[in-house]
């Protein structure tokens, strides 16, 4: 049996391509108001996204299943203005949809700071006036297949049976015996087949970088190394001046800020500017440039056949790709709501037949 879903905060379509993949979802209404990740998720998903913001959507449409993220920068804690941030307040149209389109389950995805605010607290007090029973957890992506260490709260809300949590697939090697589980997934493994020199296709472009960046990039050692390494490698080639002021400043914290990542080890959290290197520990693991979308597409596990428009620029696709809900951890999670709402259907009918 398949099971519609609403998708709401939909960005380009993360959440609904892990449900699509498993064979037992069909969406039937996403609301994202960016229109660059709208029109994304409308040649990749289907045309029945509406693309405004979710204030002005007045009606949804029944479903079985709600799922999103609201706007998470505020309550990230790289956000140092988040007592500013108007979308900390969106979690109420989450609550508004829910009220609407009475899903039997929902799951909404957001930073691990969304849990200890006074909005979260709000907002479970909101469902449970619904008749939603609440539980949720800080779950790693790279525990479940994606080759990047994310960590994020996984926010489910039922009628009747408490949800049972997937377990996780995948596991750190170096700390955890494996067991029935596969070791973490690597970025050697993320971007295998893609050519190691940017072909330019499908967004596997270099970035276009000045001679003194590279400069900077080439004296970083290969597989790991940071900013502090670079330091003192020019330095030591009477290159101080390439060094930016602000790390001369900075002599502690920020390791990841110009740094590569490592051949067998997933990426940290891929963000929305994942191709500046001064961002984090983007640089490739031994060529002098940072990672391309491709790149950070497959980190975040979307498959090549996920297309982004070139007519787009590449700050609103990074953006788009930061923001995303990897496909991968969507579709675990995705398996374990259409069990449990197997299971609900199988005990109503149960009782009717009783």
């Amino acid at each position: 049996m398949r099971y519609s879903i609403i998708d709401l905060f939909s960005g380009c379509g993360g959440m609904s391509l892990g449900f699509l993949q498993t064979g037992r979802f069909t969406p039937v209404m996403a609301v994202e108001f960016e229109p660059d990740a709208a029109a994304t998720y409308a040649s990749n998903i289907g045309e029945h996204v509406v693309c405004a913001p979710i204030q002005q959507v007045k009606s949804f449409p029944p479903a079985d299943v709600v799922v999103g993220g609201p706007p998470c920068q505020g309550f990230s804690l790289l956000n140092r203005s988040w007592h500013r941030e108007k979308n900390r307040c969106l979690w109420a149209e989450y609550a508004r949809a829910l009220a609407v389109a009475q899903p039997k389950l929902f799951l909404m995805e957001n930073v691990p700071g969304l849990l200890k605010s006074d909005e979260f607290a709000a907002f479970v007090e909101r469902v449970e006036a619904l008749e939603y029973t609440i539980d949720w957890r800080v779950v790693n992506a790279a525990d479940f297949g994606v080759p990047q260490r994310r960590k994020r709260a996984i926010i489910v809300g039922t009628r009747g049976e408490n949800f049972r949590w997937p377990d996780p697939t995948h596991a750190d090697p170096s700390v955890v015996s494996l067991r029935d589980r596969k070791p973490w997934r690597t970025f050697r493994q993320a971007v295998a087949g893609l050519p190691a020199v940017p072909n330019g296709q499908e967004w596997h472009r270099p970035r276009n970088s000045r001679p003194e960046t590279i400069v900077r990039y080439s004296v970083v050692p290969h597989d790991g190394g940071n900013r502090f390494q670079m330091q003192e490698e020019l330095d030591r080639r009477d290159l101080g001046h390439l060094v930016p002021p602000c790390w001369r400043r900075k002599q502690v914290g920020t390791v990841d800020v110009g740094g590569r990542l490592w051949w067998d080890r997933p990426a940290g959290t891929v963000r929305c500017e994942f191709y500046k290197p001064e961002k984090g520990r983007y640089l490739h693991p031994c060529e002098d440039r940072p990672i391309t979308v491709r790149e950070g597409a497959r980190l975040m596990s979307f498959p090549d056949s996920f297309r982004w428009s070139d007519d787009q620029s590449l700050t609103s696709v990074g953006r788009q790709v930061g923001n995303a809900v990897p496909p991968m951890l969507a579709r675990s999670l995705a398996e374990a709501i259409a069990e449990h709402l197997d299971a609900q259907r199988r005990q109503n009918e149960r009782g009717l037949a009783a």
